[in-house]
């Protein structure tokens, strides 16, 4: 990848103004490599603006610990033939949304991704499905345009790294991303407080959900599988958030008794957002792209269309026939 990245080092050198975008409901990967660059690139005298499709523009609670200043704008505002355009964390093309077009029309398109089932779109591709996280990509593309990493992109860049590693617990996390963890933290923003921030900042309407969605859940011993569903209606009762039940995969995932945990939430447009995670026998990211999603081998996801019975019915017969991971 390195000739990709002197290339797209070059191109936003010279850059006098750049769009960035993310996927729509950006986790802190994909918010927080987009403002890494965005401010690496604002104190280089470029003019940035960030965006991701979501009508209307709804800021992650989460969002709050990082310095997003003026930098986010809603789609509307989004350039829409931009001379050059960063992508951020779009394992697919149709994770843009509404800035798909922005995205066609661009007269370059430098897109920078970790998943390895990546749909293959960019004039300049920075894609290493090794890499732990987008925001570990960026790191090194920084460092490649040159100039020192600001303490507004290191706290940015850390977010997206401790979470899409799980804490460093997941195989992804490299020696090199312990490296580069540790060169963020030598910046002085407050570790605890984004760890709070990012991990314990639920709603009390989360626990209410919580409970919902565990009375539901089930195991199927047959096929490594456990399940649960949460309803719009579950949320709107409960007055909860979408983001307030992000965590729930990761309370079904302890089970030692399946390789696989799934939650199938449902969205405000009616389908259903499924998240898949692996202890390691499968290869989620096939399984997820079998549906038009995409992934990693451990953690993938996809959209239904259909309810949450027939969603895990289609499933259950997918990871039953994935081979085994070697």
């Amino acid at each position: 990848m390195s000739d990709e990245l002197a290339r797209a080092a070059a191109v936003l050198r010279d850059a006098r103004a750049v769009a960035i975008a993310c996927h729509v409901n950006p986790d802190a990967d994909a918010l927080g490599s987009s403002l890494g660059l965005a401010h690496h690139l604002t104190a280089r005298g470029a003019t940035v603006v960030v965006g991701f499709p979501n009508e209307p523009l709804e800021m992650p609670g989460w969002s709050a610990a990082l310095p997003v200043d003026d930098l986010v704008v809603p789609v509307e505002a989004f350039p829409s033939s931009p001379a050059v355009m960063v992508t951020c964390d779009c394992a697919a093309f149709d994770r843009l949304g509404s800035l798909g077009a922005s995205a066609d029309a661009a007269g370059e398109l430098i897109w920078i991704d970790h998943h390895r089932s990546n749909d293959g779109r960019g004039t300049i591709r920075l894609v290493d499905p090794d890499a732990s996280s987008t925001c570990e990509v960026v790191a090194r593309l920084l460092d490649e345009i040159g100039g020192d990493i600001s303490d507004e992109s290191a706290i940015c860049l850390y977010a997206g790294l401790v979470t899409d590693t799980g804490r460093f617990q997941y195989e992804a996390a490299t020696p090199e991303t312990l490296r580069l963890a540790a060169r963020l933290r030598e910046h002085p923003f407050d570790h605890a407080r984004l760890s709070q921030v990012l991990y314990e900042n639920n709603h009390a309407a989360y626990l209410d959900v919580l409970g919902v969605a565990m009375d539901r859940a089930e195991l199927d011993i047959a096929a490594g599988l456990v399940w649960t569903y949460v309803l719009w209606s579950d949320l709107e009762s409960a007055d909860a958030e979408p983001g307030d039940v992000d965590d729930l995969i990761d309370v079904l995932r302890a089970t030692r008794d399946a390789d696989t945990a799934a939650v199938v939430k449902q969205q405000r447009d009616g389908r259903f957002k499924v998240s898949v995670r692996s202890r390691g026998a499968r290869d989620l990211s096939l399984v997820a792209a079998a549906f038009g999603g995409g992934g990693h081998r451990l953690a993938a996801g996809y959209t239904s269309e259909v309810g949450p019975a027939e969603t895990i019915r289609r499933l259950r017969a997918a990871v039953t026939a994935a081979a085994p991971v070697p």
